[in-house]
């Protein structure tokens, strides 16, 4: 059965037993008291002892940790779009987008509303006034968000901005004094260090699992667009999610994010969110309302040996270029098609997910230096980064984009070139749809392209922003779609109304 990547999004999660790994463990702890000796030449009283020593350890990291950990449930609310084909008089209005769909179970009596979802994921306190760092798929699309604190308190809570790129989200309830965690350096972390996951997993409140540090820098798992994750063992499972993944001294390194599973539970491959990310983009969204991120106007692809060879290149470290884009920070620097980026602002490049991270997190209006390779010779090129506007994550800007549940791109973009849709065409182009959204619903699918917002004609994502911002949901808001020659109009509208 293939494998898949799963966010851990609700629900909650088996228990690993601490006193499994902290027996399993006393060997290797012991081992320079022991050298030389056989298991049958140590007492149960020394071994008892060495384990009962790092059993220590793991109920610091616990006893630190557990009062920052909350429990989040999220609700979201559903109402069918509504379609028009045409705004003729005598046309029917009213009918939702997918009435067939709906109609094959519900009958002629379609409803006036759907069944609300409800999800179940963990989050952090991050500082004494009320924020706390979850997962973006935990909150994204809620109508109403409450956290349920350690001693059982529920209050609500507002979210403060999402970042589906990364995956990541902030809320922030109205409570004061609160025990936030202390937040520790990912960069340190070291393979094969001993980590503690805290959550709630399966609705089991306050539960902690141990493992170690498997890997570091992974990416290609398909949860986000920006990943740079660290794997690991400890337990994770549905309602992990937004959970602090924690080191021996009970300070965040980490935000459990998902899994690798057949099954869709807890098979030993964990991913959680490098805290030191996590942090930067936790502030832009406290301080911005969203995240700003560097971009060259370039789309980059790896090296295999054929294609290094080919270019006169004899390593496949570095990422080479397949496409300029024009008028872009790279363009004027003079960055070729086939140009191999070997070094970024000094750090050497050793794939693509390392160069689009150190990018996006660079402040736009920087200068880099930027080494490539050109016809067999190194040359250095100065490279001022501009703020990427390709694609808006909704939910970051306003309420209203959020209910939404898509993101956009300018047409012109790597993003809207990879699903088909030429240079040259006017409007927004749609990447991504969130499955629990009012654009899914009405049956907008990534790749059509939105054209006017309520007779405003858009030409880029900036201002098909602006133009959201002037409606009001609760109202309805119509968008002109086309998709291929085809154009219809959708009218999408909030909860209720």
């Amino acid at each position: 059965m293939k494998k898949q990547y799963r966010v851990v999004g609700s629900g909650a999660w088996r228990t690993l037993g601490l006193v499994g790994v902290i027996l399993a463990s006393a060997v290797w702890v012991a081992k320079p008291v022991w050298a030389g000796t056989t298991g049958r030449d140590v007492t149960a009283d020394e071994a008892i002892r060495y384990a009962d020593a790092l059993s220590v350890a793991f109920e610091n990291a616990a006893d630190k940790i557990s009062p920052s950990v909350v429990t989040i449930k999220s609700v979201k609310h559903f109402r069918p779009a509504q379609h028009y084909e045409n705004e003729s008089p005598g046309t029917q209005q009213g009918l939702p987008f997918n009435e067939d769909f709906l109609r094959r179970f519900f009958g002629d009596e379609l409803p006036r509303e759907l069944p609300p979802q409800q999800g179940v994921g963990s989050g952090v306190i991050v500082s004494d006034d009320g924020y706390i760092l979850t997962n973006n798929h935990v909150v994204a699309g809620a109508d109403e968000v409450t956290v349920m604190m350690k001693d059982g308190r529920e209050v609500s809570a507002d979210v403060v901005g999402t970042d589906p790129m990364s995956d990541l989200a902030v809320i922030r309830v109205n409570e004061k004094s609160l025990p936030a965690a202390t937040m520790g350096d990912s960069d340190d972390l070291r393979i094969g260090e001993w980590v503690v996951a805290a959550g709630n997993p399966f609705g089991l409140r306050n539960t902690v699992t141990a493992g170690i540090v498997s890997a570091k820098g992974r990416s290609n798992v398909r949860v986000a667009e920006y990943e740079d994750f660290i794997q690991t063992d400890a337990a994770i499972n549905p309602g992990n999610s937004g959970g602090p993944l924690v080191d021996l001294r009970g300070r965040v390194v980490g935000i459990n994010t998902a899994i690798a599973s057949r099954t869709g539970r807890y098979e030993g491959v964990g991913f959680a969110i490098p805290v030191n990310m996590a942090k930067s983009i936790m502030d832009s969204l406290i301080h911005k309302g969203r995240v700003v991120r560097g971009w060259l106007g370039i789309s980059i692809q790896p090296l295999n040996e054929g294609l290094a060879k080919s270019f006169g290149y004899g390593s496949t470290e570095g990422v080479l270029v397949g496409q300029v884009l024009p008028d872009g920070p790279a363009a004027d620097a003079g960055l070729n098609a086939g140009d191999i980026i070997v070094k970024y602002d000094g750090t050497p490049i050793q794939d693509v997910n390392q160069l689009r991270n150190l990018a996006a997190a660079t402040e736009p209006g920087t200068k880099v230096k930027v080494d490539v390779i050109r016809d067999g010779k190194t040359m250095t090129l100065g490279v001022r980064v501009s703020q990427r506007e390709s694609s808006v994550a909704m939910g970051s800007t306003n309420d209203m984009a959020d209910e939404l549940g898509l993101s956009v791109a300018d047409p012109d973009t790597r993003e809207a070139h990879a699903l088909g849709v030429e240079s040259g065409t006017k409007g927004v182009v749609v990447t991504r749809v969130d499955p629990n959204g009012l654009a899914y619903m009405a049956g907008i699918e990534p790749g059509n392209v939105i054209v006017d917002v309520q007779g405003t004609p858009v030409t880029s994502v900036s201002q098909f922003e602006r133009e959201l911002k002037e409606h009001d949901l609760s109202s309805g808001v119509r968008l002109a779609i086309r998709s291929g020659d085809m154009q219809r109009f959708i009218l999408l509208q909030s909860n209720g109304k």
